[in-house]
């Protein structure tokens, strides 16, 4: 059995050093701030990211090409590996289709390599997530095609449930409309969110404060895990630790003490997102 490596889009948004260890290759997108155009991951930390949106700058983010897609690819076949890339879904970016291109003419040029790209139909750590899943198949000795096979199967089954701290972000996003974010923010209504069956984010629900929405995303999360292990559970925030802690607590308190991982959300996805976004990831039913 030929070696296999596995990549993914930077918009996991796990830690560096996370992946880094587990040897994952990752491909960043792009995000433009204040003219300057920096690589997802890099450049300004999430502190100085979050402070310049507060401040009411805008950023802008860019999809993946087909020629960084292949850039990235080619090396590891050139070295007589196969390749499964993870890609950021098709339902909020490019992206995917960019590395089914590359893939597809790289396929032509290394007839004997297996190159499997998949939309994953997740984002941020419901992404990362899916890898989390994916590396404990490898390490068991799935090969390639098992693990392709049990990601196409379970994908649908990360769970992402989101909660939003500044409307105006959705509205820029052409979530909401002007009135409703306006309105919105002055009531300090809080909009819940997930990740719908076309990996497209959709508003499903709304709470009165930021207390009860990061409530309602938690007992979402439980809902929806009801009959399946959950070892992992990640949670991501936009610049608000203390509310991601409190989320964590609750978590492990409603569902048997699980590992849970918290990290920063990335820049491009934070791009979107706003501020003071929390979200709870881990496998389950979506209603």
């Amino acid at each position: 059995m030929r070696e296999f490596v596995i990549t993914v889009n930077s918009t996991v948004d796990l830690p560096k050093e996370w992946l880094k260890e587990r040897n994952v290759p990752v491909l960043p997108l792009n995000y433009t701030i204040d003219g300057q155009t920096y690589q997802d991951m890099e450049g300004l930390s999430a502190k100085e990211f979050f402070q310049k949106l507060r401040e009411g700058h805008m950023s802008v983010t860019s999809q993946i090409n087909p020629e960084e897609a292949r850039e990235m690819m080619e090396p590891f076949l050139k070295e007589g590996k196969d390749l499964l890339h993870l890609a950021f879904s098709s339902g909020l970016s490019g992206t995917y289709n960019s590395m089914r291109i590359a893939a597809e003419e790289l396929a032509e040029d290394y007839p004997d390599a297996k190159i499997i790209v998949i939309d994953t139909l997740c984002a941020c750590m419901g992404e990362g997530l899916l890898l989390y899943k994916v590396l404990q198949l490898k390490d068991q000795g799935k090969t390639l095609e098992e693990i392709a096979e049990w990601v196409e199967a379970n994908k649908l089954h990360i769970c992402h449930n989101v909660t939003v701290d500044d409307l105006n972000h959705l509205h820029r996003g052409g979530r909401i409309s002007k009135t409703a974010a306006v309105f919105g923010t002055l009531v300090q209504v809080k909009p819940i969110i997930h990740m719908d069956e076309n990996g497209k984010l959709q508003v499903i629900g709304k709470e009165r404060g930021r207390k009860r929405s990061l409530n309602k995303i938690v007992d979402m999360a439980v809902e929806q895990s009801e009959g399946w292990e959950n070892d992992m559970v990640m949670i991501t925030h936009g610049d608000c630790i203390e509310d991601a802690e409190y989320v964590a607590e609750r978590v492990k308190e409603k569902l048997g003490n699980p590992e849970v991982l918290i990290n920063n959300i990335g820049t491009v996805i934070g791009s979107h997102t706003g501020p003071g976004v929390v979200a709870v990831f881990l496998m389950g039913n979506k209603r």
